[in-house]
């Protein structure tokens, strides 16, 4: 199994791939995109964006195989991305089209329950590619993220969609905060924090 390492500009393309690949399936891109074939069309440009948000601050982990990627924002940076929100928003429109709204709904939610007033590490993405899934890759890179974040000594949020990252948030010491983010006529997500080890 491969280190993790910082991933690079150079990489975007090839995470893309994967990340939409990793979440072709996954109940919130299925409830922004509800058709398959424009869900697959859309979902690697959807995913350079957040790709090109994190890298701006150098926090994208990967694998030398680049079948796994954890997205993460350092502290001070979502609210730093939070006043590029016209532009971003523009973005996802070029991108999505008419789903476009939709994603304006969950970001929209997202802001109102992100925690404020003190510092800490957002996560944003965590995806292994289905062919390499259960075989430690995500560990290797969570446990990468902790390590930097306990030196820290800060605090991390993170919002898990499925029954999956809820499991893996626990695990790596988060627990549910505030209340669950419901989607109109969609799922949900589960807010979760750890506070600094």
């Amino acid at each position: 199994m491969s280190e993790a390492q910082l991933a690079t500009a150079a990489d975007t393309e090839v995470l893309a791939k994967m990340l939409a690949d990793a979440f072709h399936e996954d109940a919130m891109t299925r409830w922004i995109t509800p058709d398959d074939a424009r869900r697959a069309t859309i979902l690697p440009a959807f995913f350079r964006e957040f790709l090109d948000i994190s890298l701006r601050y150098n926090s994208v982990y990967t694998n030398s195989a680049r079948d796994a990627a954890l997205l993460f924002l350092p502290p001070g940076a979502w609210e730093e991305t939070e006043t590029r929100g016209e532009e971003l928003a523009a973005r996802f429109t070029e991108i999505l089209g008419p789903d476009a709204e939709r994603m304006a709904t969950i970001s929209g939610l997202q802001t109102i329950h992100h925690p404020t007033g003190r510092p800490h590490y957002y996560l944003s993405f965590a995806g292994v590619s289905p062919s390499s899934q259960r075989h430690g890759a995500m560990s290797v890179l969570y446990d990468t993220l902790m390590a930097r974040i306990d030196a820290d000594r800060a605090a991390a949020y993170a919002e898990a969609s499925s029954s999956g990252g809820l499991a893996v948030s626990r695990r790596y010491g988060f627990l549910p905060v505030g209340t669950t983010i419901e989607i109109p006529g969609g799922p949900t997500l589960q807010p979760m924090w750890r506070e600094p080890q």
